[in-house]
């Protein structure tokens, strides 16, 4: 029969290396993303502490906490010594480090190209394992009046009604708009849908003096633009 090496929990460790007094003593920069994540989980398995434990789920994701962060409750889960409560602990943490990214961000509120838009809206959709669709609401000078989300769908796609669109630029005295979607493929190719909802866009924005300036497509830290590709 197979035998594990017995090993130590976090409260038997020397007082220097557990996780909370290091983060007592030296301050939270002096820990490693496994040791925090550790403080979220508190407790490991009967084969690994929390330390171990958090370095195994950061190594499924390739020590990359952007990458973690796309991580569903449910594949959390699955890790031993996760159950849907810890696994939530850790979403709930890396959403507030995304939120607290966005809101200490400056905004761009004057939209002078694609990038300015792309940045105003890749925080909320870069992450995401399902798609959404986002319209900027513009003024006369560019400057951003409200970004507004229109529907959320599944990881292949999302409903997108012009009515609803043109509805909220309408109760927001929009001069023009950008509209936005993402792709968690990582895919940035628009599909036959996205050009033809994107045509359908742009022609009954013309028609009330509402223009649809840009579309764009988010993917990662990617982003691709029709009006950039001249597909407006």
């Amino acid at each position: 029969m197979a035998t594990y090496e017995q090993k130590i929990g976090i409260k038997h460790w020397a007082e220097a290396d557990r996780p909370r007094e290091k983060l007592l003593q030296h301050g939270r920069r002096y820990l490693s993303d496994a040791e925090l994540i550790a403080i979220l989980i508190g407790s490991g398995n009967r084969q690994e502490t929390a330390v171990d434990l958090s370095k195994r789920i950061l190594a499924a994701s390739e020590n990359n906490l952007d990458l973690l962060g796309k991580v569903s409750i449910n594949d959390l889960a699955k890790f031993k010594g996760i159950g849907s409560v810890k696994a939530i602990s850790i979403v709930a943490a890396l959403e507030l480090g995304r939120r607290r990214k966005e809101s200490s961000s400056s905004p761009v509120l004057k939209i002078t190209g694609s990038r300015d838009a792309y940045d105003l809206l890749s925080p909320m959709m870069a992450d995401l394992n399902h798609e959404e669709f986002w319209v900027l609401i513009l003024n006369r000078a560019n400057l951003v009046k409200a970004k507004i989300m229109i529907s959320r769908g599944g990881q292949s796609g999302t409903v997108v009604d012009p009515k609803i669109i043109f509805k909220c630029a309408l109760d927001n005295n929009a001069a023009a708009m950008i509209i936005a979607h993402n792709h968690p493929s990582g895919n940035l190719k628009p599909s036959a849908e996205d050009i033809k909802v994107t045509k359908r866009l742009v022609d009954a924005g013309k028609m009330m003096d509402m223009p649809v300036l840009d579309h764009l497509i988010i993917a990662d830290k990617l982003f691709f633009s029709f009006a950039d590709e001249g597909l407006l």
